[in-house]
């Protein structure tokens, strides 16, 4: 029969606890979980009895199996045994069991329920209750800030050793994640988060393991290195996670408006002086006002669309630029169109008008058009499936939910 729930457990030299969370997870398992569920220890290259104990908890309990594996990695660990695996729902924990089982069902019941996709523990959700030293609590909400910052995460806590996710979903992000080791879960929840995927979180309550083997420093290291990766590379991910979405048929939101049009308009001013400074720099050379301000906001829109395009909408690469240059122009046309007539009204009313009041009329134009240039750009030109080949396609909107 097969399993509706497999828990793996990775491990990595663990002989001295493996046995003991095993049968306690299993006895948990057998008491709480009404569903056929499998326990899985996956054996990451251990040079001690780790594996022999593995071996023995499949002989004494009929629903753990174990597997070895020649290289270290959590992350290669759990990517192995879920794409092998014929269970409807996948969690994996770590082997010191820190996290109190009592939050498994919340954890995999909206799973099972197809209410979420995937699901995590979160010791910095409201109502988790942690037991661990200040420097662990102060490392895990940091990190969490970076992913914020950086990858625009939504969710509270990417590390806990404590989640699940549906099978379905599995067979399509796992081939997504690069990493292989703790980076992993982060990695997974990130590309979850852009493909539109609702993920479901659980205060857990959580103690911390004072014979914890994990390298705070090389983890460490290692995360931000991830980090720097996936915001270095996430253009050339877009595609393939805009393609998770559609075939779940999630929308994927936009961007955060606010975080936009604030860059959006510290963009906007830096434009608008090269602008007007190339207008008055032009103008001492030029009879006419109109051809001067014509190649002004020529110079200026290659560079403001540039900008907008890597600090506003997120995107890299080469691949698209010069259509969206192209596209620009269109918005170019437009704002063109408002300054000339700016001018042209000006000197309507007087024929010798001073450069710095043509400046003035100029400049009240290009305000005017600024907003039509971001309503543009941001449905038309840097749209996530217009820019699905480059950009990094800023965080989707995660769902989250937690118990009430």
């Amino acid at each position: 029969m097969s399993a509706v729930l497999e828990v793996v457990v990775p491990v990595h030299n663990e002989e001295r606890v493996l046995a003991a969370s095993v049968r306690r997870l299993h006895a948990h398992l057998s008491a709480t979980f009404p569903h056929p569920f499998r326990v899985t220890v996956a054996d990451n290259a251990s040079t001690d009895s780790t594996w022999l104990v593995a071996q023995e908890l499949t002989a004494e309990l009929d629903e753990v199996t174990a597997v070895h594996l020649t290289e270290k990695g959590r992350g290669r660990a759990l990517k192995h045994v879920w794409l092998a695996s014929d269970a409807d729902v996948l969690a994996y924990m770590d082997v010191d069991l820190s996290t109190d089982l009592a939050a498994l069902g919340p954890l995999v019941a909206p799973l099972l329920s197809s209410h979420s996709d995937l699901a995590i523990g979160s010791r910095l959700a409201r109502g988790a209750r942690v037991v661990r030293g200040p420097k662990r609590e102060v490392i895990s909400r940091a990190y969490n800030l970076i992913l914020r910052g950086s990858l625009g995460a939504r969710f509270t806590d990417a590390q806990c050793g404590f989640k699940a996710i549906r099978a379905d979903v599995a067979r399509e992000l796992l081939p997504l994640v690069e990493d292989t080791t703790w980076f992993f879960d982060t990695e997974l929840l990130v590309l979850a988060q852009r493909a539109g995927l609702r993920i479901h979180e659980v205060p857990v309550d959580w103690c911390d393991d004072l014979d914890s083997r994990v390298d705070i420093a090389s983890t460490a290291r290692d995360d931000l290195h991830g980090v720097w990766r996936m915001r270095r590379t996430m253009g050339a991910s877009s595609a393939p996670v805009v393609a998770v979405a559609d075939r779940f048929g999630r929308r994927m939101p936009g961007p955060h408006l606010a975080r936009q049009a604030t860059v959006f308009a510290v963009v906007g001013v830096v434009s608008t002086v090269l602008h007007l400074g190339m207008f008055a720099l032009l103008r001492q050379g030029m009879a006419s006002a109109a051809l001067a301000n014509a190649l002004a906001l020529l110079l200026a829109t290659v560079a403001n669309t540039a900008w907008n395009r890597r600090w506003t909408f997120g995107v890299r690469g080469r691949v698209g630029a010069a259509r969206q240059q192209l596209q620009a122009l269109v918005v170019f046309a437009t704002t063109l169109a408002l300054t000339t007539a700016g001018l042209g009204l000006l000197h309507a009313v007087t024929t010798s008008a001073p450069t710095w009041v043509e400046t003035a009329a100029v400049g009240v134009m290009a305000a005017v058009s600024t907003v039509v240039k971001f309503v543009l750009m941001r449905t038309w030109i840097f749209t996530p499936h217009q820019s699905a080949a480059t950009s990094p396609g800023q965080a989707a909107t995660t769902f989250v939910t937690a118990p009430r």
